[in-house]
């Protein structure tokens, strides 16, 4: 028998969570972040951390005796970044390397629709 969950990938250009729920989405089963599986704060977010995260994630999975995962990915959205950081498709792919049957890839990230302004100013972020 085929047990089903799903993995919701939190990718932001600082961090990145993974977090695997039942399939009704109420119910926690594990979850990892970036800074668990890497020792420097500036590699948080980067595609090695996805990967050691995704792999704790999927030794979880396996000890539960899940099979198959449909994936949830999303940015921060809302007024801030609208696209996934750089370890969401690296966390992906780590996911289907152990093993893990993937049934569909879906993007849930929050689009605005005429919210609030986005932080910084009339002239933007000055560096």
């Amino acid at each position: 028998m085929t047990q089903w969950a799903i993995a919701h990938i939190y990718a932001s250009y600082n961090n990145i969570l993974i977090s695997l729920t039942d399939i009704t989405g109420a119910e926690t089963i594990t979850q990892c972040t970036g800074g668990m599986v890497v020792r420097s704060d500036k590699d948080q977010s980067k595609p090695y951390a996805a990967m050691m995260a995704a792999r704790r994630v999927a030794d979880v999975a396996k000890e539960k005796g899940i099979t198959h995962i449909h994936v949830r990915v999303r940015a921060p959205g809302g007024n801030r970044a609208p696209s996934p950081g750089p370890g969401a498709q690296a966390a992906i792919r780590e996911l289907a390397r152990a093993r893990l049957r993937i049934g569909h890839i879906e993007d849930v990230t929050p689009i605005p629709h005429d919210g609030t302004k986005k932080k910084g100013g009339r002239r933007g972020r000055r560096v």
